[in-house]
């Protein structure tokens, strides 16, 4: 294949809505054909230029593009790093950062066997995953607030929003997965979907300075198999350019009843660093078929939350169907201008176009278990796109040092949807019942419902001294708002919301010893503010964002091989409703807790990950007295994760690992008439790492829920409950070749 053959494979976007859609199998491994001719020729070329040469003693200082670009090196045994990106200051080390942060490696995830980025998140004791097993979105609640529930993605790619595959994230292209816990509008910039708990940013791969050749073939319950390739070069005199590519194609029946998906990625991450120039390029298509998909549930008013059904039952009808396919680019450019000064700029977007006929849905109507759901065949469309740029500086004003940012953000998204009603169809979550398949057309034209623009502009100041032991952070934000609704029918706009508002930034770090940070934060997020509904007396005024807040305080010691954390954060969330005829912003959400974690090695060859979040959730103030001081939907009172790892001293390169995961109890609607039960599950596995034919090969094997537990998992913001995923086995080969 050609070089402009490859080049137009990988930026081809659908034109339409229209499908089935056309799978990326051949497009991955024509990739792959194509990247490893070139990679072999750059290899041996590269060979025959240096052999038995010297390497030169290369000096590396801790400037300005390094914080802002190169990633924190991991703790002990590798699990999570030293640091990660906050937003627009770039990467900070957890010792100097004002917020309670989490950074999971590329070896983690490997290890773990992740199948989407829920897997990875799944490990964290501040969040909940509150998607389905087999469904089709990766969502959470974070310090129990919700993000990446709608048809918005909230994930930032590389510390932008508007990038990443807008359901599901596949992690064979992220090198690391990092969370802020907390709202952050300053750092990020307002989320799409008004997600405040936190920030979940993935890091794509880049390529290292050793050449790598990497295939991995995995197994999944009941016969889902799948096959990875990884590989990487870097070349040119410095080896200042690099090229890394992740392909992965995977199919087969699930764990669950009925179902079969389909997996395919290409993605390739081109990157040039010179002496003052550093430029990246990220090309990811993702392509997704699921049969049977699985659908949250809702819980008619009236009737307890009936028990958990085995895990391996699917009430979706099996000639039920979802695709998606995603294809994102992202482009980013820094330059020195000088030592102590870097602009950048960034611009990228994605073009998400869904397909689906399934169950919409389904309501649980009684204590036997019984189901209704509406057929519906969808088509959706999803563009987003984001622009930023800015500058970083470095200077001193007598004893204190200053780390200065400021830049400019631009986002936008529009969404197109229809569908075509077919037949209601009833089952039961105990004994499901298959119907008659129903032959639904989709629909002729698929309209614009909304579009949105976030835009603003912010600074941040960094103030550090006495030896940078005490570190002030203090910004603003102004963020402006537009959004709009159209009739479907007519085209006409049929509301639209222009706002701004300004959100705060201030963080202190206090390290008494080098090994010891003291920090605390003030903070704000932002949620799009609300029209009032024609029903009230005052309909049609806008309202301004809100403004969630949060204050935190907290401790962390390193012990140089282990990270541990200590925060008690308060965070208030107003939002509107209507009493009596007027509609007002004057209903509010109060999450406060403690949060414990650690991650590292306790003891040589053994390491811990997880901790435990204690949550106060409280309806503050609402508009009945049957919910005044209740605790929120979907806020559990206690979330712990310990999951340890013990290298078996008699036998090298074997790892035994477990797992330990619980939530308490969930309200499933604000009278807190519903609820579902606590629940703990227990992972077990191994792995192995060893040499096959001289080349570095690791075998992993996990069970997933070992006892088979049937339980109610996450419970989104608009009261619908999933089901746990059922015993689940994992297995893996990896060879570097």
């Amino acid at each position: 294949m050609s070089q402009p053959q490859f080049r137009r494979q990988l930026s081809r976007f659908p034109s339409s809505c229209r499908f089935p859609l056309k799978p990326v199998t051949a497009a991955v491994y024509q990739a792959m054909l194509c990247l490893a001719v070139v990679a072999g020729a750059v290899s041996f070329n590269a060979y025959a230029q240096t052999t038995e040469a010297t390497l030169p003693t290369v000096t590396v200082s801790a400037t300005v593009p390094n914080e802002a670009s190169e990633l924190p090196a991991p703790y002990a045994g590798g699990q999570t790093a030293r640091g990660g990106r906050l937003g627009m200051l770039g990467n900070r080390g957890n010792m100097d950062t004002p917020f309670s942060t989490s950074s999971y490696t590329a070896q983690r995830i490997e290890d773990q066997q992740a199948v989407t980025l829920a897997d990875v998140l799944n490990a964290d004791p501040s969040i909940r995953f509150t998607g389905q097993t087999g469904g089709v979105t990766d969502s959470f609640m974070i310090r129990g607030f919700p993000i990446n529930e709608g048809n918005l993605s909230e994930i930032a790619f590389d510390g932008v929003y508007g990038v990443s595959p807008n359901y599901h994230l596949f992690p064979e292209y992220i090198e690391r997965v990092e969370v802020l816990k907390g709202p952050a509008a300053l750092l990020y910039g307002m989320s799409p979907n008004s997600g405040v708990g936190g920030v979940v940013n993935v890091v794509p791969k880049r390529a290292g300075d050793v050449d790598l050749n990497r295939f991995t073939l995995d197994y999944g319950s009941d016969a889902q198999v799948g096959g990875g390739v990884d590989l990487s070069r870097r070349w040119g005199k410095d080896k200042e350019w690099g090229v890394r590519f992740n392909g992965l194609h995977r199919q087969g029946g699930t764990a669950l009843d009925n179902q079969k998906s389909r997996s395919e990625v290409a993605a390739v991450g081109l990157d040039y660093r010179g002496e003052r120039l550093r430029a990246s390029l990220d090309l990811i298509e993702q392509y997704q078929w699921i049969d049977a998909p699985t659908r949250p549930f809702l819980v008619a008013s009236g009737i307890k939350v009936p028990a958990a059904p085995d895990g391996r039952r699917n009430v979706t009808q099996p000639w039920t169907w979802w695709k998606s396919n995603d294809v994102s680019t992202l482009l980013r450019v820094e330059y020195d201008v000088a030592d102590n000064v870097t602009v950048y700029a960034d611009a990228g977007g994605t073009r998400s176009d869904v397909s689906r006929l399934s169950d919409q849905t389904p309501t649980i109507l009684n204590a036997a278990g019984d189901t209704s759901a509406a057929v519906q065949n969808w088509r959706f469309q999803i563009n987003r796109m984001s622009f930023d740029t800015g500058v970083r500086a470095k200077f001193d004003t007598g004893p204190v040092r200053h780390s200065f940012a400021v830049q400019g953000n631009f986002y936008s998204d529009r969404i197109a949807n229809a569908n075509v009603a077919g037949t209601p169809v009833q089952s039961n979550i105990y004994n499901p019942v298959v119907r008659p398949a129903q032959s639904i057309a989709p629909p002729k034209y698929v309209p614009k419902v909304s579009d949105s623009t976030l835009s603003g502009v912010a600074l941040v100041d960094t103030l550090s001294a006495l030896d940078d032991r005490v570190a002030l952070t203090l910004g603003l934000r102004y963020q402006q708002v537009e959004s709009s609704n159209y009739n479907t029918a007519t085209g006409a706009k049929s509301a639209s919301y222009d706002e701004s508002a300004v959100t705060p930034l201030a963080g202190i770090v206090f390290k008494p010893w080098r090994n010891v940070s003291f920090y605390a934060n003030y903070v704000e997020g932002l949620s799009k503010g609300d029209i009032a509904p024609a029903t009230a007396s005052n309909a049609g005024q806008v309202f301004a964002p809100y403004k969630t807040k949060q204050q935190e305080v907290g401790v962390k010691v390193d012990s140089g091989s282990l990270l541990a954390t200590l925060s008690a954060f308060r965070m208030t969330k107003p939002s509107g409703q209507l009493y009596g005829t007027v509609y007002a912003i004057d209903s509010e959400q109060r999450n406060q807790g403690l949060e414990l974690t650690v991650a590292g090695e306790v003891v040589r060859r053994v390491r811990l990950l997880g901790g435990v979040t204690w949550i106060d959730g409280k309806l503050t103030q609402t508009n009945s007295p049957t919910t005044q001081g209740n605790r929120p939907v979907g806020v559990p009172n206690v979330m712990a994760n310990l999951g340890a790892e013990w290298d078996l001293p008699w036998l090298q390169g074997l790892t035994l690992t477990s797992a330990m995961n619980y939530t308490g109890r969930v309200n499933v609607n604000q009278a807190n008439t519903q609820q579902v039960a606590s629940w703990t599950t227990f992972d077990f596995g191994a792995r192995y790492r060893t040499k096959v034919a001289g080349k570095a090969t690791t075998f992993r094997a996990t069970v997933i829920n070992a006892f088979d537990k049937n339980y109610w998992g996450g419970v989104a913001s608009y009261s619908t409950i999933s089901q746990g995923a059922p015993r689940t086995f994992l297995g893996s080969i990896t060879v570097d070749f």
